[in-house]
């Protein structure tokens, strides 16, 4: 998915992990959990501001997000 610049996405080998969605845009990255709670695991490269924004996101599409996961992974 991508919205405001940022891409939202998975790698299809990572089924073994709890659900999350890494977000990119030019050469900054980030990973968030999904489950238990949305959790940042690592930014690298998004300004503050960016970060807040990332998360609304991820907030506004958590469930969609869960759902992808769920039907790649079939989970």
């Amino acid at each position: 998915m991508r919205k405001d610049g940022f891409r939202f996405f998975f790698y299809s080998n990572e089924g073994n992990e709890p659900p999350h969605i890494h977000v990119q845009k030019g050469d900054a990255v980030s990973k968030i959990w999904l489950v238990p709670k949305t959790d940042i695991v690592y930014v690298v490269g998004f300004s503050n501001a960016e970060v807040k924004q990332i998360v609304a996101i991820v907030f506004e599409y958590a469930e969609h997000f869960k759902q992808q996961w769920n039907e790649y992974f079939g989970k």
